[in-house]
């Protein structure tokens, strides 16, 4: 069966190729769930008279769809009581040591039925929807128990199957110690490795990855051994490291050409060296750095001086990023970060896509890409990461198709 032939025009687009080109007076034709050609108006192919279906866009911008690299969206229940400690001056390093932070979201998330985690997620999934998001990356990591975590992975891919958007997961097993294994975090990190890695992953839930390097969470060897039995199983992995203090993280994920290093509050020049020369993706965090009130910010300069690839993420989660706006990660990027918009807009489109090992894929409109792409009603691409609190995305295309941003098939 032939795919369908479509014709968008009347657009301006934001590709966000490498060269981050703009194309003022732009059309795209895309066939099935693919872009097959994007350029100006006035080179469109011949092929462009056989589009059975044609879109006027009116001058809307045009950018590829957004992806948020990194969060935690599949949870249960909230940490607002914690926020409000916090107010009151109490870390989260020290709520964490009282049995509180993300166990708290554990117990949680142990009593919860899969539908009330799915129904749970999916005012979260949506808010992203309706903010320009095709392609998101849910973590595990609040179950902490085989069953517990593969019902959170599973819970994602089902949110997937439910809404017109590309999920991606990422076992977070290690995300901070569970109770049963109070005093053997060498034990659990083996449990991981030796039988619920291999578990899961027969199972087909597991895209990547992922540990919590911090002193609240698991030391560097940890760590690499974890990283050791997801590269056996050829599974990218990734990290949150150097947010609350500097443990080495960060090197090593370079070391082993991890997909990206995420927070980095604390990182150094040095850090920012060794990931770009690995190719390694800076995920930036700016509403859990906001949350947190942190003091001191990730290494923008050295990042940038160094040519390190920048993404920008909401990091939706209970605790330390109660929220699901990609746009507003976007603006507190720049205002908080000082990243410019154009580094913004690569943050959440080809930089993130990179982050999830989908280069090639996503994140660029360009021909060959997935036909994913937001449609904007702004007049300068600028006004991305300037608004907050106002959704200026008109529709979003996904697998070529408008994209009902409010419902899902049940």
């Amino acid at each position: 069966m032939t795919e369908r032939l479509t014709l968008w025009r009347n657009a301006r687009l934001a590709t966000c190729d490498a060269a981050m080109r703009v194309i003022e007076d732009g059309a795209l034709l895309t066939r099935g769930p693919l872009i097959e050609w994007v350029g100006p108006a006035s080179e469109l192919p011949a092929a462009a008279g056989e589009a059975t279906e044609t879109h006027d866009l009116r001058g809307a911008w045009v950018t590829p769809g957004l992806i948020d690299c990194h969060t935690h969206l599949v949870f249960a229940g909230t940490r607002a009581s914690e926020y409000a400690q916090r107010l009151r001056g109490v870390s989260y390093e020290e709520i964490a040591r009282r049995g509180g932070g993300i166990l708290s979201t554990v117990r949680a998330v142990r009593q919860a039925s899969d539908s009330q985690l799915f129904d749970e997620s999916v005012p979260r999934l949506q808010a992203l929807l309706r903010e320009g998001v095709t392609t998101v990356e849910i973590k595990s990591g609040y179950g902490l128990t085989l069953e517990d975590e593969a019902r959170m992975l599973r819970v994602a891919r089902a949110l997937g199957r439910s809404f017109p958007v590309t999920v991606k997961t990422t076992l977070l097993a290690a995300h901070t110690l569970p109770p049963e294994y109070a005093g053997r975090a060498d034990e659990y990190v083996d449990t991981i490795c030796r039988e619920w890695l291999p578990a899961l992953h027969a199972e087909g839930l597991v895209d990547a990855v992922d540990v919590f390097c911090e002193t609240i969470g698991f030391d560097l060897a940890q760590s690499e051994r974890l990283f050791d039995a997801a590269q056996k199983l050829g599974l990218p992995v990734k990290i949150h490291a150097e947010q609350l203090t500097r443990m080495g993280g960060a090197l090593m994920a370079a070391r082993r050409g991890a997909l990206s290093c995420d927070h980095l509050e604390q990182a150094t020049a040095e850090d920012a060296a060794a990931l770009a020369a690995s190719g390694t993706v800076a995920v930036l965090l700016p509403v859990a750095f906001h949350c947190l009130a942190t003091e001191r910010k990730p290494p923008i300069a050295a990042l940038r001086a160094a040519g390190t690839c920048m993404a920008v993420a909401s990091d939706c989660n209970p605790g330390s990023a109660p929220g699901a706006s990609l746009l507003l990660a976007m603006s507190m990027a720049t205002r908080l970060f000082g990243l410019t918009e154009q580094e913004v807009l690569a943050g959440v489109t080809r930089n993130a896509a990179r982050a999830l090992g989908l280069q090639g894929e996503r994140g660029v409109l360009a021909a060959g890409m997935a036909a994913d792409f937001a449609i904007w009603d702004i007049e300068t691409i600028d006004e991305l990461g300037y608004w907050i609190g106002l959704n200026r995305c008109r529709a979003v295309v996904q697998a070529g198709r408008m994209a009902n941003r409010g419902a899902h098939d049940d």
